[in-house]
């Protein structure tokens, strides 16, 4: 969340000659509703059972670098259809950061409490801390880990395309 995915990626697929895929925006269209309307409407776990049925659709394809949300790679059977069809790559950011970059954008499901009500800034902080916490098992089992704050996007983008020549 807030680690420049939807900004790197469309760069990387570009540079590499690859299609770029967004998770979230196909399941917004499968549901013909946004992520937040989702999670309000239907609850997480639905949210999460979309997210699986469009990863599995989204394995299929070659060539592409696909944005996952920051959850989709927490979860067992996900992470292996994941580490089964592709490379993974973690774009790295410190707590503090993600604060920095998502504190302001209220359409982020998970930044808001079981009410509806966004959360404060320090329940925030540490929501974000206990995010990180419980996915960092899956993250650090990234083929390719690139830290993404405070450097410019060409320098991460550059850094990765670097990496993966080992696997492209």
């Amino acid at each position: 969340m807030g680690s420049g995915k939807s900004t790197i990626g469309p760069i990387l697929a570009n540079t590499l000659g690859y299609d770029f895929v967004d998770v979230d925006r196909l399941i917004e269209a499968k549901a013909h509703a946004r992520v937040v309307q989702i999670f309000e409407r239907d609850g997480e776990q639905r949210f999460r059972e979309l997210e699986h049925e469009v990863l599995q659709e989204v394995a299929a394809r070659d060539h592409c670098i696909v944005s996952l949300g920051g959850g989709t790679i927490a979860n067992e059977q996900n992470f292996s259809l994941i580490r089964e069809n592709g490379i993974i790559v973690y774009l790295r950011l410190e707590p503090d950061e993600i604060y920095q970059r998502v504190h302001h954008r209220p359409d982020r499901p998970l930044l808001w409490d079981a009410s509806g009500n966004l959360l404060s800034a320090d329940q925030l902080q540490e929501r974000i801390r206990q995010l990180l916490a419980d996915r960092e098992r899956y993250y650090n089992q990234a083929d390719v880990v690139v830290p993404s704050d405070r450097r410019r996007v060409g320098v991460t983008v550059d850094e990765i395309v670097r990496r993966l020549r080992g696997y492209v």
